[in-house]
């Protein structure tokens, strides 16, 4: 039986300390956070873990340099904090970058002001990353001959952080770190509402998505981590909060690598808004838009795809403007805001800031977390800690370090085995990064299992798919440990192969048909029909 089965009839089985409905961020760090200090945690999603907003974003890890301008340096001085944490938990994943800050012509604050800010910026997060650098438009072009300097003041440079692979991945990895602390969870199940019967024992009823099968889940506490559907959720339950949501509608474009320096570029688009182009290895990520919708579901219009390419063929200088069609992949999704209940969140719409907010029924034992972002995830989950204790929920092992990398000693073994066999000879990608570092990045202790199959079977190290990344044995791993349903939950979120490979490219893949018999069996061609369908 695969391990999203043997789930699924667990979740019956027993009465939970707490259940949680959403495996995005903040799901899914609240499930880790629990479950590593001991609480019975189970864990659910209507479509895949990280399947909504949380594979949506722009893959940075920042502390919000641009919340100075509206002076909210509480949050600022939060973010960098989170962010430093993050660099030091997760130092194989979270990785610092420069920003390359143009700043325009006739902007509405001289170049020094800005720069200063970025100081400022700097100290807020205790000069953990490097120091801020003044650019002159001579230096500009010197560093980064793409950008078009002449129409502007010149620059500066600071550091923030990103994700070295996509941030589906990132958070599935929490899912992950929850199910070796003996958590549950399962992905495609959908909550069809809640009741909390006379012994205050939450009673939701479920259904798995895939057979159609209606079953109850018992739990202490619910937690509502639906994102951008916690209003709509809360409604099935009947809870009330102080807070809700507004959304803003945000864009990338994937396309082919601008320029080879690893660094992301930033400037003002001309809605005034922070604009960059992110390197992704071989691609580079451009956006994003910042739209009011009323919805959570989105979807790219027409205008969302050409004010980014505009915007992007305005600031830099390419030997052939970008057109539509040199789009390789696009991410859409909205960004759960929060504001006050009854608020429209339309006045000051571009100053609203991304900070969360947990509201705490102590009278139905319910949570309700809105808004937050990847960079403020731990907050999340150490939070809800806290107020679960005020619910009645005892954490056993209340010290226990529930976030962060495998330890030391272990990573010293993996890279010692690795050496032994000599990983890095086994395939020879195309990339700048070596085999070793990229496998414990993805699976951390889970690596060395991959290094043994390996030893036994140098096939095991073949690459599939061209353009990618990705060897057998990983696949192998998906299939077995990562709860994979749907081919696009290996290829756009425990993977980012589909924002890296062309569509055309994948559906010509030979080794994608490969991919997908490993991952499904008897499955594969309806699966992978599925996929073509559907995208």
């Amino acid at each position: 039986m695969k391990l999203r089965e043997r789930h699924l009839e667990k979740l019956s089985q027993a009465t939970y300390d707490a259940l949680i409905i959403g495996g995005g961020i903040n799901g899914a760090t609240s499930a880790a956070a629990l479950a590593g200090r001991g609480a019975k945690v189970a864990l659910i999603d209507k479509g895949d873990f990280a399947g909504f907003t949380s594979q949506h974003s722009s893959n940075l890890i920042w502390g919000g340099i641009k919340y100075l301008e509206t002076y909210d340096f509480r949050l600022v001085w939060e973010l960098c904090q989170s962010r430093n944490k993050l660099m030091k938990y997760y130092p194989s994943t979270v990785k610092e970058i420069r920003f390359l800050a143009t700043i325009p012509e006739h902007f509405r604050y001289p170049r020094l002001l800005p720069w200063l800010g970025a100081w400022l910026y700097w100290f807020m997060g205790k000069g953990f990353t490097q120091p801020p650098r003044l650019l002159s438009q001579q230096d500009i072009k010197k560093e980064e001959s793409i950008i078009d300097g002449e129409r502007s003041q010149g620059g500066f440079e600071y550091s923030d952080a990103y994700l070295y692979d996509n941030d589906a991945r990132f958070v599935f990895n929490f899912i992950r770190s929850a199910l070796n602390c003996g958590g549950i969870a399962a992905n495609y199940v959908e909550s069809l509402g809640a009741k909390s019967d006379a012994n205050k024992i939450w009673r939701t009823q479920a259904r798995d998505q895939i057979s159609g099968k209606e079953f109850e889940i018992k739990s202490k506490v619910l937690i509502n981590a639906t994102g951008p559907f916690v209003d709509q959720h809360n409604h099935l339950t009947g809870q009330k909060t102080p807070h809700q949501h507004v959304f803003s509608k945000g864009v990338h474009l994937i396309v082919d690598q601008l320029t080879p320096h690893h660094r992301v570029l930033a400037f003002f688009a001309s809605d005034g808004r922070l604009f960059f182009a992110i390197p992704m290895g071989a691609r580079t990520c451009i956006g994003t838009t910042d739209t009011h919708v009323e919805a959570p579901t989105t979807t790219v219009a027409t205008e969302d795809r050409q004010f980014i390419l505009d915007n992007i063929n305005r600031l830099l200088a390419l030997k052939k403007p970008l057109q539509v069609e040199d789009i390789i992949a696009e991410r859409c999704g909205v960004r759960p805001l929060v504001v006050a209940t009854g608020a429209s969140g339309k006045k000051d719409w571009l100053e609203l800031s991304r900070k969360h907010e947990i509201d705490a029924n102590r009278d139905t034992a319910h949570l309700s977390i809105f808004g937050g972002k990847l960079t403020d995830c731990l907050n999340v989950g150490e939070e809800v800690c806290g107020l679960i204790q005020t619910l009645g929920i005892s954490l056993p092992h209340p010290q226990h370090a529930c976030f962060g990398e495998p330890p030391e000693a272990v990573k010293k073994a993996f890279l010692q085995q690795a050496e032994a066999i000599g990983l890095d000879n086994y395939t020879s990608l195309e990339t700048a990064e070596k085999l070793t570092c990229r496998l414990w990045r993805r699976y951390g202790s889970e690596a060395i299992r991959l290094l043994a199959n390996i030893q036994a079977d140098p096939k095991q190290a073949e690459v599939l798919i061209k353009g990618a990344e990705y060897l057998r044995c990983e696949l192998q791993l998906a299939a077995r440990n990562e709860m994979i349903v749907k081919l696009d939950d290996f290829l756009r979120r425990r993977s980012k192969i589909a924002l890296m490979v062309r569509r055309q490219n994948l559906k010509r893949s030979a080794g994608l048909k490969e991919a997908c018999k490993i991952l499904f069996g008897k499955q594969a061609e309806e699966k992978l029909a599925e996929y073509f369908q559907e995208n």
